[in-house]
């Protein structure tokens, strides 16, 4: 089911030369596995790459995949690669599945939520959206990482193209420009043989979180928002719940 996919913004390398082409993909599945998704204006609703204080949107024509393709800025620094995806819905026509997706994603109070206000239990509509960011080093890359203003979104508190890195990274984790404290962040590592790791921490009461990093393996940050949709009925044919999901991908360099 799309609505229990992450997605994320993908770039075939981490590290690129200032001036140089560049593409990423973006992609919906499980596990660092999915499908690529084409360029549709309208299914965005923010879609940008910033360096520094200088920003611009991505463009491209229907159908392009990948469906970013740019040409790196002319000067050294972290590209922050930004999306956001305009609202879709899902229709769960079993309890069961969508009780398992919010276990899944540590909603242990939904199966109470949604009894009390006297919704279905099958044939009814969840709304989600996407928020994601990919980190990539042009030249040098240095610089950081910084809010964006999503409603919700990953911000890396350290540079992952920094020489003195070490083998953690910190991560804030924000949801309507505040931190988002005890939450969980699933957390994909994959090597250079497509083997991919996953575990999951959660954040701290002012919303960071400490993972593990190690030299030559890529990563995607995962962490869900489930919210009631404001003013839901029984009565009314529309979502009861909204799902919104944040990404990061960035890549950790060889030394």
């Amino acid at each position: 089911m799309a609505s229990a996919h992450e997605f994320w913004i993908e770039p075939p390398e981490y590290q690129v030369e200032k001036g140089a082409p560049f593409v990423a993909d973006l992609r919906n599945g499980q596990i660092f596995e999915g499908t690529r998704q084409s360029f549709f204006a309208d299914r965005n609703t923010r879609f940008d790459v910033i360096m520094g204080d200088s920003g611009a949107p991505v463009t491209g024509r229907m159908g392009d995949r990948p469906a970013i393709r740019l040409t790196a800025p002319a000067q050294d620094g972290l590209m922050i690669i930004a999306h956001e995806a305009a609202p879709s819905i899902v229709v769960y026509k079993e309890w069961a599945k969508f009780l398992k997706f919010a276990e899944h994603k540590d909603f242990d109070d939904v199966e109470a939520i949604h009894t009390a206000r006297g919704w279905a239990k099958e044939n009814f509509k969840e709304t989600y959206t996407r928020h994601s960011k990919s980190l990539v080093a042009v030249g040098d890359g240095r610089g950081a990482d910084r809010a964006l203003g999503m409603v919700t979104e990953f911000v890396a508190l350290d540079n992952p193209y920094a020489p003195d890195l070490g083998e953690t990274l910190h991560v804030l984790l924000l949801y309507n420009n505040a931190p988002r404290p005890d939450a969980q962040i699933e957390i994909y590592a994959r090597d250079s043989n497509d083997e991919v790791k996953v575990t999951i921490t959660r954040t701290d009461q002012e919303g960071r979180a400490s993972i593990a990093v190690t030299a030559g393996i890529e990563y995607l940050l995962d962490a869900v928002v489930l919210r009631e949709v404001d003013g839901a009925t029984s009565e009314k044919d529309g979502p009861v719940w909204e799902t919104l999901w944040a990404s990061m991908t960035f890549a950790v360099p060889s030394q």
